[in-house]
């Protein structure tokens, strides 16, 4: 149907419609959606936290895993044997920090599969962020003393404690200054705030 608006221009009923021709009114039924889909449930964000979680586990798994592997068959070498008492203590402490570390890093899954089915989705992503956290600390430590086992076998003792020591402090602003200086920070958008990642 043809109607005239006050200036005399014809327009149809067209130009209002849903049909696939006029671009705009897509755009019209498309926009609404958009500002619907902003809001998460209850429900999709501890989905959204749990698979966050696997991702986050998965890398740090293989990176203990490796190292833990590597700690266990130094024990087999003809070097450690020749090792001085102080080394063979920081290779003890090296080697249960990297059980630790595994421990704490594997946990989340093991936790999943005994409460699966026990609607307790919750508290377990709760307890999984918390162990990741843990894990991501003991494996930072494995990672410090087995390089400075490794460089004081390398260099001089003092040497070797410096370098460590740098690099451990490298870590520290990488894993954790960093990400906290972050969360104080907030997110820049708004956009950035319904893309949490909490």
């Amino acid at each position: 149907m043809t109607t005239t608006d006050g200036s005399g221009t014809a327009t149809t009923d067209h130009d209002s419609s849903c049909c696939g021709r006029h671009p705009d009114a897509g755009r019209r039924k498309a926009e609404p959606k958009a500002e619907q889909k902003t809001q998460e449930s209850p429900q999709e964000r501890v989905n959204r936290r749990w698979n966050e979680i696997l991702q986050e586990t998965r890398v740090a798994q293989t990176g203990v895993q490796i190292l833990f592997g590597f700690l266990l068959s130094v024990a087999f070498t003809q070097a450690f044997r020749e090792l001085e008492e102080p080394s063979k203590v920081l290779y003890v402490v090296t080697v249960a920090l990297g059980a630790s570390a595994t421990a704490a890093l594997i946990a989340p899954v093991s936790i999943h599969r005994f409460l699966s089915g026990q609607s307790m989705k919750d508290e377990v992503v709760s307890y999984a962020a918390r162990l990741v956290v843990c894990g991501l600390v003991l494996l930072a430590l494995t990672i410090g003393c087995t390089l400075l086992l490794i460089l004081h076998v390398v260099l001089s003792g003092t040497v070797a404690t410096v370098i460590a020591a740098v690099v451990m402090i490298w870590f520290v602003l990488c894993w954790y200054v960093l990400p906290f200086r972050l969360s104080r920070q907030g997110p820049r958008s708004s956009s950035g705030a319904a893309s949490s990642t909490d």
